[in-house]
This record gives structure tokens, sequence and C-alpha cells, in this order.
């Protein structure tokens, strides 16, 4: 007999860690069209969620949090973001639909003559290749005015002040607590994918019951975390040390408790494509354009999420805990598989298929030396692998339920 996963009144709130035995983060990069790579992921370990738990499973109510930044932002929200029947917005598997409807309007392909290439270059040095137009329009339409703390799980989202120069972290624990802090999810999301030389930096307000405002001056959430899995370890690390009830009372801090899965969305690191020689004759524009790419672009979002997979690697295999985090990416891209914005049809079945062979790769964990990852022994593969944390967090959920005084259980 399989569990209903929606409690009376629709809720698909999931149970504190308080009432079990794991802290549950699911945690998702950026990389513009390249999150078609991590939505084909998200849908399989759904699907395996779904398969014990009944279709109405949804990833929502299995994570403590779920962390996104730039494209992982956006799909972070849809998957988080309440509907009228207070259910997600968006199964998992809706979401790569939406690249693929969307994306080559985020990211239009204009053919031009060679004048009109020249004049697009020009142009894309003195502003941003997109004008965000349309991936305003679609956010603001698909989240509305939901504020951030009515997310169906708590979230966290990275975006860096341009004015301040400083990390703004937005997350619902914070939300409850800074009414200033509780912006729209719309203008958050929008504000975590404004890559720089992509597109524009976003600007916004907020209000508190008093009247005192807050301004925001945002660019994306990549250049401090692109890969966000220590940011939201690190709110749950804050949420202990400061007492909040949902969370283990126990000092010092179990990290073996953590279960975290961590989603990259690709990369083209063994494709090798510069080297010192050739980045010792670049001035500004050199650094801002290269072979179609933006190398400084590719430097500070391969570097942030490198040290986050890093330490984390580190810290699960010191604690003898590393069966407990999962980290599934594809550093052998090339071409314009590895591209942010190249959202022709052809590329984004390219990624399709790339995010399903992924899943049939062996579970690999990042070489520090290197900086490749490399197969883990006995590891099987990153399905099997899912597979098993579907299990981990089926069971988990069971446990809160029991255990929690409010919950209003049913069977089917």
């Amino acid at each position: 007999m399989k569990r209903a996963i929606m409690s009376s009144g629709g809720s698909f709130k999931v149970q504190p860690p308080t009432y079990g035995k794991l802290i549950t983060i699911l945690s998702i990069d950026g990389g513009g069209i390249r999150g078609i790579i991590a939505a084909t992921v998200l849908e399989y370990l759904e699907s395996q969620l779904q398969e014990l738990d009944g279709e109405d499973a949804r990833l929502a109510d299995y994570f403590d949090i779920i962390a996104g930044t730039s494209t992982g932002g956006l799909v972070m929200a849809m998957l988080t973001t309440p509907n009228k029947e207070k259910c997600p917005l968006f199964a998992a598997k809706d979401t790569k639909p939406f690249y693929l409807e969307h994306g080559p309007k985020i990211f239009p392909l204009k053919k031009m003559v060679l004048f009109g290439s020249i004049m697009k270059t020009l142009k894309s040095l003195i502003g941003p290749k997109y004008n965000g137009k349309y991936l305003h329009q679609v956010i603001e339409e698909k989240l509305g005015e939901t504020p951030l703390h009515e997310t169906l799980t708590n979230v966290v989202i990275p975006t860096f002040d341009i004015k301040n120069l400083h990390p703004t972290i937005f997350s619902t624990f914070e939300a409850r607590e800074k009414p200033l802090m509780d912006a729209r999810l719309s203008d958050i999301c929008i504000s975590t994918s404004a890559a720089p030389t992509y597109l524009p930096a976003h600007y916004f307000r907020t209000q508190d019951k008093d009247g005192n405002f807050h301004e925001f001056n945002l660019v994306d959430g990549g250049v401090a975390a692109n890969n966000p899995a220590l940011v939201a370890t690190s709110q749950v690390t804050k949420q202990i040390m400061t007492g909040n009830p949902n969370f283990f009372p126990i000092k010092p801090i179990d990290y073996g408790r953590f279960l975290v899965i961590s989603i990259g969305t690709g990369s083209a690191k063994v494709e090798q494509k510069y080297n010192a020689k050739i980045a010792s004759k670049w001035g500004i524009l050199g650094w801002l354009h290269n072979g179609g790419s933006t190398p400084i672009v590719d430097v500070f979002t391969q570097a942030s999420g490198d040290m986050v997979d890093f330490h984390i690697s580190i810290a699960f295999q010191a604690l003898h805990s590393e069966e407990n985090y999962l980290r599934i990416q594809d550093d052998t891209l090339t071409g314009t598989d590895s591209s942010v914005d190249i959202a022709t049809k052809e590329n984004m079945d390219k990624l399709v298929e790339i995010g399903t062979t992924l899943l049939k790769k062996p579970v690999s964990r990042v070489n520090l030396h290197t900086g490749l990852f490399e197969q883990c022994k006995n590891g099987g593969t990153n399905e099997e692998t899912l597979k098993r944390f579907s299990k981990l967090l089926s069971e988990e959920k069971r446990l809160r339920d029991s255990n929690s005084p409010h919950t209003n259980k049913s069977s089917e």
C-alpha cells in the first residue's frame, strides 16, 4: 500500500528534520540553456520517488532545502512555487519542456550578414548580449507575485550585489525573519540569472509594513556561487547554531546526518580551450570574447563551482559520510554543447541526450589535483545511486510523518 503524499489541504510542506534522522539538501548549478541537463536528471529522480510513493510525489516534499543559482534558481522556483492548489507549479518532468519551448526566445539566434555580425559584436561590447525582456516576461508570468516565504520548502538562491560588491543570499529562513528580504520570487530569479555580458543587471526594491525600503542592484549568483550546495549547507548550520527547533539541537553539528544531491549543468574542462600562452595576450576584449565564448565568465563560474565540490567532497570523506554526498556532473562537453546560450533545437536535443547519458555514467568525484571527475570504485552509476537516494528520501519522509504530531496522513 502506497502512502498518499498530499496531506489534507493539499500542502506539500515537508516535515522538519527534528522528526527524522537526516537533513536533506538538493542543489542545482547555474549554466544557462544547459539547465536542460539538470532538468533531465531531476525528472529521473522524481520518477523514482513516484514509483515508491505514488504519482503525486514531488521533489519539494522530500528536501529540507532546495538551492539554485542562475538557471538552477529558475528550476528551483518552478519546483517549489505553489499553484492555486498549494502544489508545486511544475513537476520535474515539466521543467525540460519549459526550456525547449522558451529557450529559443530567451536566447534568440539571428542570422546576419557580415556587417550585421560586426555590429552585433560591437553592441555586445557596450551592452549585454540579450535584453532579457522575454525572460523577465516569462518569469513574471509563471511566478507572479509569490513572495519568497511562500515556497513549499526552504530555498536558497545566491545573487551578487554589484553596487555594494558582496553576495546577497536569499533564503526562506531569512525571509521569515527579515521582511525586507522577502522579495518576489520573480525578482530573485531574474537577478540570479543576470549573467554579466549576457543579460542586464536587475534593480528592485522591497518594503516592510513600517514603510522602510531596501534597494537591490543584483547580477548572476554564479559570480559568488555557481554551485550553491555549500551555501545551502551553511544555511542549515546557521539554523542549528541559532537554535531553530526544526533542526537537530546537537552540538557539535553532526554533518554525518546531511544527505546532499548536487546537480551540475556540465562543463568543457576536457576541451582545454584556453591556455596561458593564449590568455597572456588578452586584454579587456580578449577576456570578454574569445572564440564565441566569454573566458572571464567561464573562469569565475567554474572556479566557484569547483571550490564548493572540493570542500564538500573533503568534508564528507573526513566524516566517513561520502555515501551521503552525490555530485552529478559532466565535464566532457565540447563545442556548442558547452555554450550557455545556444538554444537551437539541435543543441537543446543534444543537451537532453547528454543528461540521459549522464544518468548511465558511473558515479564520479572530483580529483583534487587535476580538477577532473574520476570514477568511484564500486560506486555504480548515477542512475543506480539516485535510486538508492530515492529510497533514503522516502524512508526519511515516512519516519518524519510517523513521528510528527502535525501530519495528517492518509493511505491509498
